[in-house]
């Protein structure tokens, strides 16, 4: 190894302790506890109410219009039933609704009525330490989601594979990617009205992300556009890990999951650096 080469190594690793040193006090469980606390006194209700909406998409659309449709190509291309052709893209969809919706609009009061993350970066804490916080509550959330609805795929027979069980935590990778995302967006906006494009931007995602029919369906170009979105990437990662099969595009998937949380994480600190540490 050359002198420069090791050099400039030490230098990386140092430029990336120096940026979370500058946003972290290495105290974001203080943010955690008060999260978990809230859930505890007021909102558990809510929470568990969101686990119901996947399951009665799959029981109308999987075992109601699933009898008039049969069989559709599965990966791979093996044939496999329609319920559990869109249970894997539901669980995905389940994934992405919980950190989404608790990033968003759970932060948005938090952020511009109850003024808490003024106070919280009046402390010790770092934008950094707030924003781990707040994207672990989304994370929990989506675990839950993930963990109820695996477990009724599961009874009904829909999960074939013991790579089934991959899909709880890749689960939290879809929900990382979407509540770091959602919360950096989220520090934009300003009034309810503009908190109502995420709705607009998340229902033809969900539409047309092939979570009820396949891909094929469309124009060769409405598919490259369906296949840069987000929800695309999860829903077939999920529907790999329903039956265990793999290509190499799983990892791709991985991929864009692990650097859309990589992005929003950063982002949002940088957000909230700009709006209370100027």
């Amino acid at each position: 190894m050359s002198t420069e080469q090791q050099v400039v190594r030490p230098a990386g690793r140092g430029a990336l302790a120096s940026w979370v040193a500058s946003n972290s006090s290495g105290n974001a469980r203080a943010v955690i506890e008060r999260g978990f606390r809230v859930i505890r006194n007021q909102n558990w209700i809510v929470i568990v109410s969101g686990f119901f909406e996947p399951v009665f998409y799959l029981l109308a659309m999987g075992f109601g219009l699933g009898q008039l449709i049969g069989d559709v190509p599965g990966p791979g291309g093996q044939p496999i039933s329609y319920a559990a052709f869109i249970a894997p893209a539901l669980l995905a969809t389940s994934a992405m609704n919980g950190a989404i919706y608790d990033s968003t609009w759970n932060v948005f009061f938090k952020l511009k009525f109850a003024k808490l993350y003024q106070g919280m970066l009046a402390t010790s804490m770092g934008p950094l330490d707030v924003a781990v916080g707040e994207i672990f509550m989304a994370l929990f959330r989506g675990f839950l989601y993930a963990l109820g609805f695996t477990a009724v795929i599961t009874i009904l027979g829909l999960a074939t594979s013991w790579w089934a069980l991959a899909m709880i935590p890749v689960a939290l990778l879809i929900a990382l990617g979407f509540a770091a995302l959602g919360m950096a967006v989220t520090s934009y906006f300003d009034t309810f009205q503009q908190m109502d494009w995420i709705n607009i931007a998340l229902l033809p995602m969900f539409m047309f992300s092939a979570t009820l029919f396949p891909i094929t369906v469309f124009p060769e170009a409405i598919q490259w556009f369906v296949m840069a979105l987000p929800l695309w990437h999860g829903v077939e990662l999920m529907r790999q890990l329903s039956v265990g099969h793999f290509e190499a595009s799983t990892w791709v998937h991985i991929g864009y999951f692990v650097a859309m949380s990589l992005v929003g994480i950063g982002f949002t600190t940088r957000r909230l650096r700009a709006l209370f540490l100027r």
